[in-house]
């Protein structure tokens, strides 16, 4: 399938918004992707020593802290997705869907969706793995070991802004089988462990099976171009190869839709966490 690309659809936002819910409502099947904007890095990178930190924790053996890194900065903002992602699950109540998350934001998991309906193949910091691959790798993240890390990150922020933050952060600790360090489950981490979503991704290859010759709605939500092949271009090969799909593609920036989708596609120039927010 080759990629030409063109720009938005031309219709007022209150058209989109309700072709968008008649679409739902008629729907099969309902695919949806949400994407790094769900991250909320657009205001985090304003706020004092994030993307220092980032910086650093990229470049150490600690990169797996990310998303804990993250958190710290939403809580400070009061930066939370989920009631914009809970108007999502409402309207989704009633249909058979599916949510891939590339977003590391561990409030997606808390989100009531449908049990068994949400693969996060990027990981988070729910779950904390070991370097060692021993026995007691991929447990769940125990909630004080991650508010006992979010207070070693703040402590290791401020030594960022007052210049002295050039050391890696204390990370989860040793792995008390192995003595290999420990780290959370996520792509981030140099040695991620797969395992941690393959059974969930199983799951969501046999359903996305079932959507050809149904009526599929796919809603890709604030997914740039970090991890295009884990929503972008898969969704839209769903779409271009199911004659009854319906495309519609949301984020402030990389909104534009391919020719091959035609009609069937809707490009949504604006941030997805707003445009779900002013939805109902």
């Amino acid at each position: 399938m080759q990629h030409g690309v063109r720009g938005q659809q031309e219709a007022q936002p209150e058209d989109i918004s309700r072709r968008f819910l008649d679409d739902i409502e008629e729907a099969d099947m309902v695919l949806v992707g949400l994407g790094e904007e769900f991250d909320v890095e657009s205001s985090l990178r304003q706020m004092a020593g994030y993307e220092q930190g980032k910086k650093l924790l990229l470049a150490s053996e600690r990169s797996a802290l990310l998303p804990a890194w993250q958190k710290l900065f939403r809580r400070e903002a009061s930066k939370s997705v989920a009631a914009q992602l809970c108007v999502l699950a409402g309207l989704l109540e009633k249909k058979n869907y599916f949510v891939v998350s590339v977003a590391v934001n561990d409030e997606i998991a808390d989100i009531p969706w449908r049990s068994g309906r949400l693969v996060m193949p990027c990981g988070s910091d729910l779950k904390v793995q070991c370097d060692g691959g021993c026995e007691r790798n991929l447990r769940g993240a125990e909630s004080e070991e991650q508010e006992r890390l979010l207070g070693r990150l703040q402590e290791w922020r401020e030594a960022i802004l007052q210049g002295e933050g050039g050391a890696d952060p204390e990370g989860l600790g040793i792995c008390p089988v192995c003595g290999k360090p420990l780290e959370f489950n996520n792509v981030y981490s140099a040695r991620y462990d797969e395992n941690g979503y393959l059974p969930d991704w199983q799951n969501y290859m046999k359903w996305l099976q079932g959507t050809l010759n149904r009526k599929l709605v796919v809603l890709e939500l604030g997914a740039g171009m970090q991890f295009p092949s884990v929503i972008r271009f898969p969704f839209e090969k769903a779409a271009y190869f199911n004659q009854q799909a319906k495309f519609y593609r949301v984020h402030e920036k990389v909104y534009q839709i391919t020719e091959e989708l035609g009609a069937k596609g809707v490009g949504i120039a604006k941030n997805a966490i707003d445009w779900l927010q002013n939805l109902c």
